[in-house]
């Protein structure tokens, strides 16, 4: 009776052949995965970790950096990687589809999106590591990056608007622009200067040897490129659902 039952029971239709679509959507899953951690632990250092370090006391401030942030960093530093490769590797199947449908290749869509927030970056590393203090004051900061940002934005969007690009691949190459650049403000900037401070605290913690006087412009500075990557973080995943769900961009398909 139970055995008639459970075979009268409808079986789940799978469709698991291998090909280029379960490729694609294991790399968005690995995309997703990788994503949650990275901002997922960028939103942690901004809502969490620097405000309880600005109330710790000095002990308790020594064993976060010491021993807490190499952990989370190294989680956060190699999830931007892994978000940051995966995502390229999707967006660019979307390019040289869009590119083979109009029988044009797609170096051009590709280059620019990697020439134009790398350039992005330099600029930003300019204004930070610049020795005058004025341009990293947050009204002024905020409005160099702003211009920054919606230059690069507005550059990639008009190089590409020549009737094939669809709305998927200039919402993700703004938004994944962005992603670029946040990664390149990880290992190029954040990452440089909290492997200093953490060095130097370990120092502190072991020796009683005083913090040198760069430590405080090295914190300054992580704070700042923490601070503008999760800004940029809901733009980022602003575009991403428009990638997919909302054709905001001309000649989209």
């Amino acid at each position: 009776m139970i055995a008639a039952y459970l075979a009268a029971i409808p079986t789940p239709q799978l469709n698991l052949e291998a090909g280029q679509a379960l490729l694609l959507l294991l790399i968005r899953w690995v995309h997703f995965i990788a994503g949650i951690t990275w901002v997922g632990l960028l939103y942690y250092f901004n809502l969490v970790n620097t405000p309880l370090l600005k109330t710790a006391q000095p002990g308790e401030k020594g064993f976060v950096v010491t021993q807490l942030m190499p952990r989370a960093l190294w989680w956060f530093r190699w999830a931007s990687v892994v978000t940051v490769l995966a995502g390229v590797w999707y967006w660019s199947s979307i390019v040289v589809s869009d590119a083979n449908n109009a029988a044009v290749k797609p170096g051009a869509a590709m280059g620019s999106f990697f020439g134009i927030w790398t350039v992005a970056f330099i600029l930003e590393m300019g204004i930070l590591m610049s020795p005058a203090e004025v341009l990293k004051k947050g009204p002024v900061l905020t409005v160099f990056m702003t211009i920054i940002i919606v230059a690069a934005a507005f550059f990639y969007i008009s190089l590409n608007q020549h009737g094939w690009e669809s709305n998927r691949m200039l919402a993700i190459g703004v938004g994944g622009g962005m992603g670029w650049f946040m990664m390149l403000n990880v290992w190029g900037l954040l990452w440089r200067m909290q492997k200093k401070i953490i060095r130097w605290t370990t120092i502190n913690l072991a020796n009683g040897t005083p913090l040198p006087p760069e430590a405080q412009k090295a914190a300054r500075l992580s704070f700042l490129v923490s601070r503008i990557n999760f800004v940029l973080s809901f733009p980022l995943l602003l575009l991403m659902g428009v990638a997919s769900h909302y054709p905001l961009f001309a000649n989209v398909r």
